[in-house]
């Protein structure tokens, strides 16, 4: 097997790994009196979703923005050897690094995309309104009569899926990171690139899944 086989396959060992634990600590630790703690979730919620909602505003995509700063910040903390020490502590990071993140990204990500959706519509109706002369009620009118409730509901379900990859991936990326502040830099550059592959293919399945089966 090729190094560059086995590199690949010991980061899909790694992303599994991290997958299963945070499943462990999301529904089976609280049931044994493990709760993970609410202050790091709203810390993160603030973290990954207020202080993209300008980015959303202007791109309605806070993938870029968001991953990439997790990756770097748990990239930063593994280099400093931060995540040894919760170790030695007899802290698990999964629970105390990667639940909150991941909870603050499963209730951001959908909101943000709901934001983005308000922005865009009051986007198009700038566009219709100021450069092609089209009176506001006329917009809404046909804005209502081409809205479809699915597309509403499928955009939901696909922004969900968008953030437990999102997460998932940048946190796994962060969280096993080598050689030093040149590790954290590639590491972050390989969460965004790795998130959007997985989401362009994620994208792709759920579409079919959602339009075209029946």
């Amino acid at each position: 097997m090729s190094l560059c086989a086995q590199h690949l396959g010991s980061r899909l060992n790694n992303y599994i790994k991290l997958n299963l634990s945070l499943l462990y600590w999301l529904f089976v630790a609280p049931f044994t009196g493990r709760m993970f703690k609410l202050a790091p979730i709203f810390r993160q919620m603030v973290f990954i979703g207020v202080r993209a909602a300008p980015m959303v505003a202007l791109t309605a995509c806070s993938v870029g923005r968001s991953g990439s700063a997790v990756a770097a910040e748990l990239g930063t903390m593994k280099v400093s050897e931060e995540i040894e020490a919760l170790e030695v502590m007899a802290i698990n990071p999964t629970q105390y690094l990667v639940v909150p993140r991941f909870l603050a990204m499963l209730v951001m990500l959908p909101a943000l995309t709901i934001f983005g959706n308000y922005v865009g519509v009051l986007g198009g109706w700038a566009v219709c309104r100021f450069a092609l002369n089209f009176n506001t009620a006329g917009y809404v009118l046909r804005a209502l009569e081409s809205a479809d409730t699915w597309d509403l509901y499928s955009g939901m379900i696909k922004s969900v899926v968008f953030a437990w990859i999102i997460i998932t991936v940048a946190c796994n990326a962060g969280l096993h990171v080598e050689g030093g502040a040149e590790g954290v830099g590639q590491a972050t550059t390989g969460a965004v690139v790795q998130s959007l592959l997985a989401m362009l293919v994620t994208n792709a399945i759920l579409t079919g899944i959602f339009f075209f089966s029946g």
